[in-house]
């Protein structure tokens, strides 16, 4: 009965079905993807509103739900999906140490005042850049272009001093809520978008098999 369900598409490289196991993933990639907008948006909100004694805490559900999201996405190019993945596991290693070197609750204070730790949280932020561009190129969503120039503008002109502190943290705050905005949207899309053509995936794999062998 489930595999009557699953309706065939004709791909580059021959026909393919979206499975039910294709459309968990893509669900969960999704459910991540918001967890990770949430996480953000409101650890943005309770530095600026609240305080930023606690604030840092938003940063754990912002790293677990990006690196989820990761794996979950769809990338027809391996290395580059794994370069997401790489900077991803570097900038949360760099989330922990900063949080368990000393006083958690002063972390946000010590990434306003020594601009020099954006060279540890960085790549975290690269990688979500980097989701941004993938949801971008595939379907080319105002937002999704928003979270990639915004997040490297910020966070670059913080480590280097160009821009003033004002200007940087409307253009993050930009960032978080484009971000919320591109997970929310995701959830109107059909499974298929997500997943694309899966007879490339198929192709690539294959070709990889074939070239270890």
């Amino acid at each position: 009965m489930e595999n009557a369900l699953e309706i065939e598409f004709e791909g580059v490289y021959g026909k393919y079905k979206i499975t039910q196991e294709d459309k968990t993933e893509v669900r969960n990639y999704r459910l991540a993807l918001l967890t990770c907008g949430i996480s953000f948006t409101a650890g943005i909100s309770q530095w600026l509103l609240i305080s930023d004694s606690f604030a840092w805490v938003w940063l754990i559900p912002m790293c677990i739900s990006l690196g989820l999201a990761l794996k979950w996405i769809h990338i027809y190019v391996q290395i580059l999906h794994r370069t997401l993945q790489l900077l991803w596991a570097i900038g949360a290693l760099g989330i922990i140490a900063l949080i368990l070197k000393g006083n958690s609750q002063e972390l946000i204070s010590d990434l306003v005042s020594r601009p020099i730790l954006i060279l540890i949280i960085g790549p975290y932020f690269a990688a979500m850049a980097g989701l941004g561009f993938k949801e971008f190129f595939c379907f080319q969503r105002p937002e999704a272009i928003g979270v990639t120039l915004l997040l490297p503008i910020s966070l670059g002109s913080h480590l280097l001093g160009i821009l003033p502190q004002a200007i940087e943290m409307i253009l993050l705050c930009l960032a978080a809520v484009l971000f919320l905005i591109l997970a929310v949207r995701k959830f109107g899309m059909d499974a298929a978008s997500d997943i694309g053509d899966k007879s490339v995936f198929q192709y690539l794999s294959s070709k990889n098999e074939t070239a270890k062998t």
